[in-house]
């Protein structure tokens, strides 16, 4: 073992190395390109992985639109679960924090959902559940968050259990 090596200690399952800034110019167009697609009525382009959040903001009480990758979709609960790869400073967090009720759209189809914020342990088991399920994404999603992840379920379970993840639950 190198001198390296023994300075920084054993190696972690996951770890924090920090997290990019949030998007400009172009690469903002490219993560706000979908929300026109959805407009356009072309939702169902993008199957049950996305799904379009209409939400209010929290100061000005005007709808806000954002495009999200589901988690996980349980089809007899209707319960579709996000991860928000900005962390708690989302903007759409945010405003759902403060009014949990809103509108979605998967596909064509439209619903009104109610947001439930998860603990981080049922964060770190869905994450656990979700890496083998969709390995290059969790990868992405971690490496997103700042996390460093050694790829083993235990290390997506610690990343997990520090990504919020909400519920959103049709009414």
């Amino acid at each position: 073992m190198s001198n390296s090596e023994a300075e920084q200690g054993p190696s972690r399952p996951a770890r924090r190395v920090g997290r990019p800034a949030r998007p400009t110019g172009w690469k903002r167009l490219a993560f706000r390109a979908p929300i026109h697609l959805y407009r356009l009525g072309l939702g169902g382009l993008f199957g049950k992985r996305l799904l379009l959040l209409e939400h209010l903001g929290r100061t000005s009480g005007k709808t806000r639109r954002v495009v999200l990758e589901v988690v996980s979709y349980d089809r007899q609960a209707r319960t579709w679960t996000l991860a928000s790869g900005f962390g708690p400073g989302a903007q759409w967090y945010r405003n759902l924090q403060a009014q949990p009720r809103a509108t979605i759209q998967v596909g064509r189809r439209r619903c009104a959902v109610i947001a439930h914020f998860l603990p981080a342990d049922e964060g770190g088991r869905i994450m656990a559940r979700y890496a083998p399920k969709h390995p290059k994404a969790a990868r992405q999603l971690t490496a997103y968050m700042g996390f460093e992840v050694d790829g083993t379920t235990e290390g997506y379970r610690q990343a997990g259990q520090n990504i919020p993840f909400v519920r959103l639950v049709e009414q």
